[in-house]
C-alpha cells in the first residue's frame, strides 16, 4: 500500500522550482510483499472509482481531466489500460495526441485540446497533451516554423507566453467545473533503455518499438530541462502536477488510481435526488406497469 502522505509528496507545490534529480524514479513501498499489497489496494480503489464514476456521470455537473506526460516507454499506455479498466466507457474517453494534423496546424496550439475537453459528468484522459507544445517543440524549435505563426510572434518570450496560455486555459476549465489531474510519469534513462531492449528482444513487443523513440533518447538532457521548466511554470492550485516514480509500473499505476479516486470522492458527488412530485409520478408509473 502507498501511504497517502507519500502520495501528497508526489504533488508539486505551486511556485516552487522543480529539480527532477530530487525525485526518485525507483521509489517503491518498503517491506516484503509490497507489490502484492499495493496491487490489492489498487483493486479496492478501482472498485471505489467505478462507483464514484457512476455518481459523477449521473450528476452531470463536474468533470475530470487527467493529463499524462512522460518520456517514451514510461508506461502511459499500460497505466491507461489498468487504471481505466473498470470504468464505464460511456463516461470515459481517452485522447492520444500525436503530431498535429494539417487542420490542427491551422488553429492555435490549444485548439485540438479545447475541442475534446471533458463534458460534464465524464472523465477524459489526455495521453500526451497540450504540453507537447512546450516540450517537443521547445526541444526541437524548428517545429515552430511549421505552425504557420507570423514570424514576429516567434520571439524569446514565446515559451513563457505558452505557459501563460496553458495556465489560463486550465483555469477556465477549473472555473467551469473540471477538476484537472496532471501526471508526469518519471522514468529513469536506464529503465527506459531496459524497456526499449525488451521491446526489441521480445517479438510480441516489437510493434511497440519505434526508431524515432531511439532518436529522441539522444535529447534526454534537453527534455529533462524542458520538463523542469514546464513543471515549475504550470503547477498551480487549480491544476497541480504530480511527479510519479515510474521505474516500477505497479507503483505508478497504484498511485494514479488513488489520486484519481480521491479526487472524485472529494467532490462528494451523489446520485441526483428525486422531487416529491417525481416520486408520485414514479409510483403511478409503477402501478401502471404492475397492472399490465
Amino acid at each position: 500500500m502507498i501511504d497517502p502522505k507519500r502520495i501528497a509528496k508526489f504533488k508539486l507545490k505551486p511556485g516552487k522550482k522543480v529539480r527532477l534529480k530530487d525525485h526518485d524514479t525507483a521509489w517503491r513501498p518498503d517491506g516484503k510483499g509490497a507489490e502484492e499489497v499495493t496491487e490489492e489496494t489498487m483493486a479496492k480503489n478501482l472498485e471505489l472509482l467505478n462507483e464514484a464514476q457512476g455518481k459523477l456521470f449521473a450528476g452531470d455537473q463536474w468533470s475530470i481531466l487527467v493529463v499524462l506526460q512522460a518520456m517514451d516507454a514510461a508506461g502511459k499506455d499500460g497505466l491507461v489500460k489498468h487504471v481505466m479498466s473498470g470504468l464505464n466507457p460511456q463516461g470515459c474517453h481517452v485522447h492520444a495526441f500525436k503530431a498535429p494534423s494539417a487542420e490542427e496546424l491551422d488553429h492555435s496550439f490549444l485548439w485540438r485540446c479545447m475541442r475534446v475537453a471533458p463534458a460534464r459528468g465524464t472523465i477524459t484522459i489526455f495521453n500526451r497533451s497540450h504540453y507537447e507544445e512546450v516540450l517537443v517543440v521547445k526541444v526541437h524549435p524548428e517545429l515552430l516554423s511549421k505552425q504557420k505563426l507570423p514570424p514576429k510572434l516567434i520571439h524569446k518570450t514565446i515559451w513563457k507566453e505558452r505557459y501563460d496560455d496553458i495556465n489560463n486555459f486550465e483555469l477556465h476549465l477549473a472555473r467551469n467545473g473540471t477538476r484537472i489531474i496532471k501526471i508526469f510519469l518519471h522514468v529513469s534513462k536506464d529503465e527506459q533503455k531496459r524497456r526499449f531492449l525488451e521491446r526489441l528482444d521480445k517479438p510480441a513487443k516489437n510493434w511497440k518499438f519505434s526508431l524515432g523513440d531511439l532518436a529522441e533518447r539522444k535529447f534526454w538532457d534537453d527534455y529533462m530541462a524542458a520538463y523542469e521548466e514546464m513543471l515549475t511554470a504550470t503547477s498551480t492550485k487549480h491544476a497541480p502536477w504530480y511527479v510519479i516514480p515510474a521505474d516500477h509500473k505497479f507503483v505508478a499505476r497504484a498511485a494514479v488510481a488513488e489520486i484519481l479516486t480521491n479526487t472524485i470522492l472529494d467532490l462528494a458527488v451523489d446520485y441526483p435526488t428525486v422531487s416529491k412530485e417525481t416520486k408520485l409520478a414514479f409510483a403511478d408509473a409503477r402501478e401502471k406497469l404492475l397492472s399490465e
